[in-house]
């Protein structure tokens, strides 16, 4: 087959003058290059199509692709990540990951949380603040966690995100509306383990394949895997097969009700956090999951299972072409 790959390269953004924090989503140029090689060694050809810009370009001039490898994040607007595939659908051309509906509701944690909710998934209850009014309506209980709606990469995640007090709340909160430009998700703070589980797979095709407990260390910043410690986690974190039997089977319950529940598609990556009884909850889903072979979470849990980088993509194209009939 004939698959392109659309994305957003930091590289690219960077040039034309946007920060560090800005493009923390955006892809390497070794990323592209890693699954450039992996489509080629399964027996395909790879075509760099790049951001949704130069898409638009190439589909102007009629190039065409049997499937698209879809990664890229987008950089304006709280639905960024739904405009390639939409743009996608519009031209029935097949591709990878999930649809416009899954990626928006996605986005946004509050959307996700009142989906997956509603599905019995546990996840610690929340109030979205769309400003700084809102603050007096929140009811929940001290400590909380503070954090922009629709970021990943744990952008706007800090050592300030866990508050104590309403006047601590409200700083965190206005901070998060005037510098992302979008509303605050604030939730009850688990203080127990943290991990993160990858998913391969759609619907009753999916399928846990393992579990990374993220464990801070002692230069790291505390309560939460934040900005600072996932860029420097090299330094700052230990990931740790997760192998507690009983908290894997939980996680494996918890993460295919949510993924199933939003409609996921071909792959994901899904964090949980524990309470002070160890009991997990759902925090949120990435359908658009990093796969940088060495530093991206979901190539990390495929490593240390013994799953090839090769292997991973080649489990997603195949998920696609299922679901295509290709």
């Amino acid at each position: 087959m004939r698959i392109g790959l659309t994305y957003d390269l930091r590289s690219e953004y960077l040039a034309m003058g946007y920060g560090e924090e800005e493009t923390a989503e955006f892809d390497r140029d070794d990323t592209i290059s890693s699954i450039e090689t992996g489509i080629s060694e399964l027996g395909h050809e790879p075509v760099r199509i790049g951001h949704i810009r130069s898409l638009t370009e190439k589909l102007a001039r009629g190039e065409r692709w049997d499937l698209v490898f879809n990664i890229a994040e987008g950089m304006n607007g709280l639905s960024r990540e739904v405009q390639v595939p939409a743009l996608l659908e519009a031209f029935r051309i097949p591709y990878t990951g999930s649809d416009p509906l899954t990626l928006a509701i996605s986005h946004h944690k509050g959307c996700t949380k009142e989906i997956v909710m509603r599905a019995g998934v546990p996840t610690p209850a929340f109030a979205v603040v769309a400003s700084e009014e809102d603050v007096s309506a929140v009811r929940l209980p001290f400590p909380l966690f503070v954090k922009p709606v629709a970021e990943g990469s744990s952008k706007g995640v800090s050592i300030k995100s866990r508050v104590a007090s309403a006047g601590t709340l409200r700083e965190q909160c206005r901070y998060v509306l005037e510098t992302f430009g979008q509303p605050a998700l604030v939730e009850t703070f688990l203080p127990g383990r943290e991990i993160t589980v990858g998913v391969l797979g759609t619907g009753g095709a999916a399928q846990v394949i393992g579990a990374l407990e993220i464990e801070s260390l002692g230069s790291a910043e505390a309560h939460a895997y934040t900005y600072y410690n996932k860029e420097f986690y090299q330094k700052v974190i230990r990931y740790s097969l997760l192998t507690d039997k009983a908290m894997l089977e939980s996680a494996v319950v918890i993460c295919l009700k949510a993924w199933r529940a939003l409609g996921g598609r071909d792959a994901c990556r899904i964090d949980l956090r524990a309470d002070e009884r160890g009991d997990l909850s759902f925090l949120e889903v990435n359908p658009l999951p990093g796969l940088h072979p060495q530093h991206s979470d979901l190539p990390i849990i495929c490593g240390r299972i013994g799953m090839p980088y090769t292997g991973l993509i080649g489990s997603i194209i195949d998920s696609a072409r299922r679901r295509y009939g290709i």
